[in-house]
């Protein structure tokens, strides 16, 4: 499988401006083709084709409206046409419904505001690591990286990346064997919350951290700095910037504390199963900076390929699953439990903790199936003998 490994560069002043350059000549690369592609539908000429847009591509460097384009190596420009290529593809395939998920929309221009600005080199630019642990970049020069760690392989491509914080990141695509960890008989079902983040078949519940939550006085502080500042000046920048600081710091804490919990749970367990949350819906509610802050859609996505490279089973449970309301000791189903009652009494007399019965009875509803495959399991809705038929309730109503 394929895995991308991030590390920080620290470019020096002049391979800045030469990355500023390279940052500015793909984006009017990317422009440039969105804009033949929308003349040619307003006028009703033939769509042009991959191959004519890298014939124009190449004309245009031999312009003088466009000979600067020539400074900066050739790869990256053509990495920019793929990129607009890719999009129109994504957004056709959207409208046949041939792309699974939400509608793409038409492919915008980028600016030059964006608060991401990124190049790709693939082998053909022939970047190197060099013996001293620069980086090397055609027409930019040897950047220092920060190694954290050594890449497992050589790396197919490296993307260069310019964030809101004035921070740059090289993001190496490299090829890892999977390694499977020893086998263990743990398996486990998660119930995800906002109290308690995860709450496992076996009684353990995960603290919710609240990373933004804590986070927030001093992102309010740098806020009404910000809005004080007369636009167009220094000190808005520098403001502009500390927020941006403040944002950067709650993604990194919320990431680097949802990669801890979800490899502890895939090496403690040979099988995780997970409910499927619908959390765009969830994210349109009262609750929505709470379901923002916990990160459930990155801890899923986590655990699922954590899962298929060490050997380990993982399964999502059917959101229509009614895991709250069934008992986990008869299979009853009950009626619909508001969120203030967090423990019910079922009429066989069991008495349970509401988010405990419900991990146990997605671990239920995961183990149901033994025919599915060890790298990703879609666990529909599984009724247990003694149950019945509901309507959904919550976010899947």
């Amino acid at each position: 499988m394929h895995l991308r490994y991030s590390y920080r560069l620290v470019p020096t002043a002049s391979q800045r401006i030469a990355l500023a350059r390279a940052f500015g000549c793909a984006r009017v690369v990317f422009n440039d083709a969105i804009a033949i592609r929308r003349a040619a539908h307003e006028t009703g000429a033939p769509f042009p084709t991959d191959a004519a847009m890298s014939k124009a591509l190449t004309a245009a460097k031999r312009t003088p409206e466009r000979a600067w384009l020539s400074e900066v190596s050739a790869v990256l420009l053509q990495q920019a046409l793929a990129d607009a290529n890719s999009a129109y593809r994504n957004f056709f395939a959207s409208l046949s419904g041939k792309r699974k998920g939400r509608k793409v929309g038409a492919p915008r221009f980028r600016s030059r505001r964006d608060s991401r600005q990124s190049i790709r080199f693939t082998a053909n630019a022939q970047f190197r690591i060099l013996s001293n642990g620069r980086l090397r970049l055609p027409k930019i020069g040897d950047i220092p990286v920060r190694w954290s760690r050594s890449l497992p392989s050589t790396p197919s491509s490296v993307t260069v990346t310019l964030d809101s914080t004035g921070r740059y990141h090289a993001s190496f695509v490299v090829e890892v064997s999977d390694h499977s960890l020893p086998a263990t008989n743990g398996e486990v079902g998660l119930d995800l919350g906002l109290t308690h983040f995860a709450i496992t078949s076996d009684g353990r519940k995960v603290t919710n951290p609240r990373i933004g939550r804590k986070a927030a006085v001093k992102l309010r502080r740098a806020q009404k700095e910000l809005a004080r500042r007369q636009k167009g000046s220094a000190n808005r920048r520098k403001s502009v910037r500390r927020v941006a600081k403040c944002h950067a710091r709650i993604g990194d804490t919320r990431r680097d504390w949802l990669h801890k919990l979800s490899t502890t749970m895939i090496r403690e367990n040979q099988a995780v199963y997970v409910e499927d949350l619908a959390v765009s819906g969830l994210g349109r509610t009262r609750l929505a900076r709470s379901v923002h802050d916990a990160g459930w859609s990155m801890f899923v996505a986590m655990l699922e390929y954590k899962a298929k490279r060490y050997g380990r089973r993982f399964g999502k449970v059917d959101r229509w699953f009614p895991s709250t309301r069934m008992c986990s000791n008869c299979g009853l189903v009950g009626e619909k439990k508001p969120l203030h009652m967090r423990e019910w009494v079922c009429p066989c007399g069991a008495v349970h903790d509401r988010d405990v019965n419900a991990a146990i009875n997605i671990l239920t509803a995961g183990r149901a199936d033994s025919s599915m495959p060890v790298e990703l399991v879609s666990v529909r809705t599984v009724v247990l003998p003694s149950a019945v038929k509901q309507e959904p309730t919550g976010s899947a109503a």
